[in-house]
């Protein structure tokens, strides 16, 4: 089955690039993963790259996956302690962070893990059937009915992220999704805040809904991100896949 994929990163105004995005496809199994290193803390590109990098490890190793929740759940976790042990070994005194996002598709269905503030959109006909939630200050004021899901990307709160791979050695939240059946045209997308932070739900849905070749569509999303957020620009990650007719 001929899946579509397509990943992009931008460096946006900053003077490095902290993102990072995987993807891989092994037997009848594909993995999507995004990272997006902690800005306020050292070595988040070293984190962002080890989080990444144990995950696909994982997948790589893994020959057939019977338990899709559980392999979500358990490469998080040891990315997680990869992190935490790379702050050991870079100095006592750096807690070196990162963001995750993990989808994995399998058998025609789709699961998806994150912690922190880089989301899943599963995007159907056009519309968001279904996004994660951040693991942020914000996210816990819209849950409150205290703030709209319109003003969570202009809150001074925003980079309040409360959950996260590395630091502390206690593990973070991980929420994993329930498994989605894949219809003809689905698109699910992994992104950093520096992408849909600077882009509505709306405007992602219709853009990776139609049917062009999704890597030109991711493109255009995230120079339009960097466009919109210039000259305060973030790194701008995102890595997509839409399931074949």
């Amino acid at each position: 089955m001929n899946i579509e994929t397509a990943q992009v990163s931008r460096l946006g105004n900053r003077s490095e690039n902290q993102d990072r995005a995987r993807i891989a496809t092994s037997g009848k199994h594909t993995l999507l993963v995004v990272a997006d290193g902690m800005g306020g803390h050292v070595g988040g590109d070293l984190a962002a790259e080890t989080a990444v990098e144990t995950v696909m490890k994982a997948f790589q190793e893994t020959d057939v996956i019977f338990e899709p929740t559980e392999f979500l759940r358990s490469s998080i976790v040891a990315a997680h302690r990869a992190v935490v042990a790379l702050g050991a070994e870079l100095d006592p005194d750096l807690r070196p962070r990162t963001t995750i996002t993990t989808c994995l598709i399998t058998a025609g269905m789709v699961r998806w893990a994150h912690v922190g503030d880089s989301r899943v959109y599963f995007i159907r006909d056009r519309r968001v059937l279904a996004r994660t939630r951040d693991h942020s200050a914000v996210e816990i004021l819209a849950q409150q009915g205290l703030l709209e899901d319109t003003d969570l990307s202009m809150h001074p709160l925003r980079n309040f992220v409360d959950q996260c791979l590395g630091g502390d050695t206690e593990l973070p939240t991980i929420d994993i999704s329930d498994p989605h059946p894949l219809l003809a045209g689905d698109v699910v997308v992994l992104c950093t805040d520096g992408f849909w932070a600077a882009l509505t739900d709306v405007q992602l849905a219709r853009a990776l809904g139609e049917q062009l070749e999704l890597q030109a569509s991711l493109e255009a999303l995230a120079m339009e991100a960097e466009l919109r957020t210039t000259p305060a620009s973030d790194n701008i990650t995102a890595a997509a896949l839409r399931w074949p007719g």
